[in-house]
């Protein structure tokens, strides 16, 4: 029977609410600490995740040490600065410099995952012709925690904007492994119903019906498209989006 191994309603319903009220949280963060039983949670979490020939190639960096966060966030606060000056249209320039896009020191503890490529764990299983999968592997990871995180009413909030090599030198990072994410995790006061880049109007969401092909790239139909993703359509998700 189609669908006989699918979950209740309810379970369904609280797996699409993660995904949809899930969001890159930056200002909301509160100071508690969190208990090493959520903590253990989201890492178990996180280890769960989909990896090519089941090599599991994650490594995590728990960062609670106030002196290793004050130390990442002058190197986000140098890439920072310069990616805002990068923007040459003054209005957007102005728009950047007003967006708070870091909670390393807001947040009880920071959370670095690696990827170790050259594991010979899963002995190389799909990585000959895509070699790049243990890096997709990892992000597997990184979204699992994301999600079990708002489950728990933990928000979480990707750095990107820090220069890779200093970041590793500075967490003392082996130079086989390569950086994934660099994630501020704590509670927060509460979690916006759209995403925060959504509502300051720095971008919007796309139209999902223009992204999508049907049997090759390029074939687009967007009436069929439509129809497509209104039959599937969760119950009560209405217009919010994850980011």
């Amino acid at each position: 029977m189609p669908g006989r191994n699918a979950f209740s309603e309810a379970e369904r319903a609280a797996v699409y609410r993660a995904i949809f009220e899930r969001r890159d949280v930056r200002s909301q963060f509160r100071p508690d600490p969190i208990p090493d039983d959520v903590l253990a949670r989201l890492l178990k979490a996180a280890h769960h995740a989909p990896s090519v020939g089941f090599m599991q190639p994650w490594r995590f960096i728990i960062v609670r040490d106030r002196a290793r966060r004050e130390a990442v966030h002058a190197l986000f606060s140098r890439a920072n600065a310069a990616a805002g000056q990068s923007y040459t249209d003054a209005d957007t320039r102005s728009s950047y410099a007003s967006l708070k896009l870091a909670g390393i020191l807001d947040t009880p503890l920071n959370l670095c995952i690696v990827c170790d490529a050259d594991s010979s764990r899963g002995r190389g299983l799909g990585r000959a012709t895509m070699p790049e999968m243990s890096l997709y592997s990892t992000v597997c990871a990184v979204q699992n925690l994301w999600l079990a995180a708002r489950a728990e009413g933990v928000g979480v909030g990707w750095v990107s904007i820090v220069e890779p090599d200093e970041l590793c030198r500075t967490l003392e990072v082996p130079e086989h492994l390569r950086l994934i994410a660099y994630l501020c995790v704590g509670y927060v006061s509460h979690f916006e119903d759209q995403p925060e880049l959504a509502t300051r109007r720095w971008e919007t969401r796309a139209d999902l019906s223009e992204l999508l092909h049907f049997d090759s790239f390029g074939e687009q139909d967007g009436q069929r498209a439509r129809a497509l993703l209104d039959a599937g359509r969760p119950e009560g998700s209405g217009n919010r989006t994850s980011r």
